[in-house]
């Protein structure tokens, strides 16, 4: 085995993909810039986040056929290539249209490198240094969400929104050398292509996006009362069923479903799933709180969420070290149940909470994702056969990504519902009639009299509503960070059905 081909080759795949996973995220905390620079619409502009992600889980399933079909190189060079140059496109996007249009095709072209990393790593590299790829794996998956509204936030006030996408443009070209030279790992089999499954292809693509549009906007439209998400819901539940029975019964499915047979790769999905709800639900709470209720610029939110991808990075080295001395059931549980610590942490938030007080809930929120993230890959893959690899990593990607799409709802809808029944409470317990509230009112006007404000009696009270509103909306965050500790240590517990895991046999040279 050429040691220094092999770990060149997987270097440049590496980057790939945290480049595609980076820019899920990287807009998040430049949205307001954006929508400035391309005259969108508050409607419009949430659809430069959600027009990556809903192509991206077409393409992650199918890139397991695909890297068989042709090959891992040709694939994720084509993906890498694709990616660089919407992303040009999209950094010169002179209209809402063209700019949402080339995020859908760079999340699309560039979902293949994501999935396509992890196979090669459980089939090229031997079963001891397996953990290793697995700890370069997490930090990139876990990294590389939580740092891009921090790189976001800074590329976008020390240059331009349009830097978003140009920064992409370097490392690709990086990317393209590093793999078009040494990442040759296997061959593709061209006999794939004969009777290509165009029905289940359909229904997988109308299944997936119909999910994830009713995920990513369904708690913006009020869920079922939208006609639109109604409909797309029950395409989905019988696209879904179609997609089911295809991939079971057609000689040569798009994605193979038989993976699920093995019981870790089962309880495996399970915890990436709910490792996606913390990993990306964790990385959307903070910036919104800090954003709306402390009112932090993109830059401050970005520094003040380092943190995070600080205590990642210190922890995947240790990690790594856990899950090779220790069955991989003992860490993930820990993993789980720190996380679960430091949402629980969270739910005490205040109005005043900043940089200290939110170091302690993302140092346990970290760690205890790095370590989680990296025993559950090795539940989930090491007992598979080499053959079922490349079809498992990408239902294994899959399912983080839907798990963060349905953590993401989950907690849109919580923050919309607990804000107003907070508000309700907050408003029946301050009534009008009361000495405090009275007193405070005057103060509010005796100010803006001394402001000189046209109308302080209308002022005053327009300002006591939005100290109700502020401490409404503080609580529905409490509840909702309490929701993902509660998800969390449900799943600690469901680690315990995992079986333990033995050293996987080495998979052959050439593994199609």
């Amino acid at each position: 085995m050429d040691w220094t081909k092999l770990l060149l080759g997987f270097a440049g795949m590496v980057v790939g993909q945290f480049m595609a996973i980076l820019d899920i995220q990287i807009v998040a905390a430049s949205l307001p810039q954006i929508q400035a620079g391309i005259g969108a619409s508050a409607d419009e502009i949430s659809w430069v986040q959600t027009a990556y992600l809903i192509p991206e889980v077409v393409m992650i399933p199918l890139s397991g056929y695909l890297s068989r079909l042709w090959g891992t190189q040709r694939v994720f060079l084509a993906s890498c290539l694709g990616f660089v140059v919407m992303s040009v496109m999209a950094g010169l996007s002179t209209s809402t249209d063209m700019l949402i249009v080339c995020r859908a095709l760079q999340g699309f072209v560039g979902g293949a490198m994501i999935p396509t990393v992890f196979a090669v790593a459980f089939t090229a590299f031997p079963p001891e240094k397996r953990v290793t790829a697995s700890v370069v794996m997490g930090l990139i998956v876990t990294l590389a969400p939580t740092v891009g509204p921090t790189l976001g936030g800074h590329l976008t006030e020390a240059l331009s929104w349009r830097w978003l996408f140009f920064i992409n443009v370097f490392p690709g070209a990086i990317v393209l050398f590093l793999v078009g030279r040494y990442g040759d790992f296997d061959r593709g089999d061209p006999s794939l292509a004969k009777g290509f499954d165009w029905f289940g292809l359909a229904v997988m693509a109308t299944f997936l996006m119909s999910m994830q549009f009713v995920l990513e906007e369904g708690s913006k439209n009020d869920w079922f009362a939208d006609e639109s998400i109604l409909v797309l819901t029950v395409i989905a539940v019988f696209t879904g069923v179609a997609f089911v029975w295809r991939s079971l019964t057609y000689r040569q499915p798009i994605v193979e479903l038989r993976a699920f047979t093995n019981r870790n790769f089962r309880v495996g999905v399970i915890m990436t799933f709910v490792t996606g709800a913390a990993l990306f639900g964790g990385t959307f709470l903070m910036p919104l709180f800090l954003g709306r209720v402390r009112d932090y610029s993109s830059a401050e939110v970005g520094t003040t969420m380092v943190v995070s991808g600080l205590s990642m990075f210190l922890a995947g080295p240790i990690a790594g070290r856990i899950a090779r001395k220790l069955d991989p059931r003992v860490p993930m549980f820990f993993g789980f149940m720190m996380v679960a610590w430091g949402m629980w942490m969270a739910h005490a938030v205040t109005t005043e909470w900043g940089f200290w007080e939110f170091a302690g809930v993302q140092a346990c929120r970290g760690i205890g994702v790095m370590i989680a993230m990296i025993a559950s890959q090795q539940v989930t893959m090491s007992t598979l056969s080499p053959q079922m690899v490349k079809n498992a990593s990408g239902l294994v990607n899959l399912s983080r990504n839907v798990g963060g799409a349905v953590g993401l709802a989950l907690l849109n809808t919580t923050l919309t519902e607990k804000t107003a029944l907070h508000l309700s409470e907050l408003s029946a317990r301050v009534s009008a009639s009361g000495v405090r509230a009275q007193d405070m009112l005057a103060g509010l006007v005796a100010r803006m009299e001394g402001l000189g404000v046209a109308d302080p009696q209308g002022a005053a009270n327009k300002a006591f509503e939005g100290m109700l509103y502020r401490q409404a909306v503080n609580l529905a965050f409490g509840d909702a960070f309490a929701m993902l500790a509660v998800a969390c240590a449900i799943a600690a517990v469901i680690t315990t059905l995992a079986r333990p895991v033995k050293n996987a046999p080495p998979p052959p040279a050439d593994a199609h």
